[in-house]
């Protein structure tokens, strides 16, 4: 990677978990257009996963992500062991104050500081001009963002638009956990985001009752009353920094963000309003 920046060449870097779909592959093409080399990462990281989470049945196929990376053109991918990203002597980790402790990191603690701690390696170890992150993952996004800026790591953070199914359901890894049909009501959620969005920007809805009418919708879904399910948050944010919005003040500077459960599955969902 230090004879390509040597020579002059742009290295753009795609981070990943694995289980590669249709999202990693639009950040991977999106890294190819815009630089000289594409580095891809596969690391299911144990220190984002907590208790009881999926950290040892989330899937792992490598031979088959690996033939999409040669498809797409990927120069390098970077595939370390556990034990070589944490020996077992390592106590440094990167937290970032009050973020990580809010919406998704309020029903899992620990995960934002096992994202950053581990993102902050691989841009230390990659040394890459640009890194690509999915919006899918809205508060991970904003929270690398803010890291890289507060911590003054010479990479821009390059953002990328969610990539859906067909459905509308937002392309994610854990997916595959979803039966029949849990899969069918989580297709539902993606239009009621976008029914709500537009009452949002009508004054029909201020943004406090968003938690309220999105569980009112989906109870009203016969999907939803086959399944087993539950809503660990719904709401209205600022766009830069995850604060509460409590008026909205024009588009484009507020997005809703949604993580619920259908049955075992946690799903994570976002919409720019």
């Amino acid at each position: 990677m230090n004879r390509w920046k040597r020579r002059g060449e742009s290295v753009g870097f795609v981070p990943t978990m694995g289980a590669l779909h249709e999202g990693h592959l639009a950040l991977i093409r999106r890294a190819r257009k815009e630089n000289s080399r594409v580095v891809v990462s596969i690391f299911v990281n144990p220190a984002q996963f907590g208790p009881g989470e999926d950290y040892r049945r989330y899937p792992r196929p490598f031979r088959r992500d690996a033939g999409w990376c040669r498809q797409a053109k990927v120069d390098l991918l970077f595939y370390p062991a556990a034990e070589k990203m944490y020996p077992a002597d390592y106590r440094t980790e990167v937290h970032l104050r009050d973020w990580e402790n809010i919406w998704c990191g309020r029903f899992r603690p620990g995960h934002f500081a096992g994202v950053a701690t581990v993102v902050a390696k691989l841009l230390n170890i990659v040394s890459p001009h640009r890194a690509y992150f999915g919006e899918k993952d809205f508060q991970q996004l904003v929270i690398i963002k803010k890291m890289v800026a507060d911590l003054n790591f010479p990479v821009e953070i390059i953002a990328v638009k969610t990539v859906r199914e067909s459905s509308g359901l937002a392309m994610s890894s854990r997916n595959i956990y979803l039966n029949k049909a849990e899969r069918r009501a989580a297709e539902k959620l993606y239009p009621e985001l976008k029914k709500i969005r537009a009452d949002l920007l009508t004054g029909r809805l201020k943004p406090t009752g968003l938690p309220g009418r999105l569980k009112s919708r989906l109870k009203q879904l016969p999907e939803f009353e086959k399944i087993n399910w539950k809503l660990d948050y719904a709401a209205v944010v600022n766009n830069e920094n995850l604060s509460t919005v409590k008026k909205i003040a024009g588009r484009g500077n507020a997005r809703i963000l949604v993580a619920l459960w259908i049955g075992s599955t946690r799903l994570i969902d976002n919409l720019l309003v």
